[in-house]
């Protein structure tokens, strides 16, 4: 697919169908990296995108107790105040 560099105030710009946008995942921000005078524009996915479903889920579905036991020690009994 041809597109055309268009301008937008002082800089310039490229218009991507909406249809692509849609089917690369593409929303409000993009990472761009040149590789070998290639642009690359991929999606930039969020940190911790999604963890708060993914712990609601594990809430639901009983698996979100703790692994390992308790290791108290005498120092988390006598010494240490909250």
């Amino acid at each position: 697919m041809r597109a055309s560099i268009v301008r937008i105030g002082n800089s310039q710009g490229l218009r991507i169908p909406k249809a692509i946008l849609e089917a690369c995942g593409i929303r409000d921000e993009v990472d761009l990296t040149l590789d070998q005078g290639r642009l690359i524009v991929s999606p930039l996915h969020r940190r911790r995108e999604g963890w708060a479903e993914a712990a609601e889920g594990m809430h639901a579905a009983g698996e979100d107790v703790l692994l390992d036991e308790d290791t108290g020690t005498d120092f988390d009994q006598t010494s240490w105040e909250w």
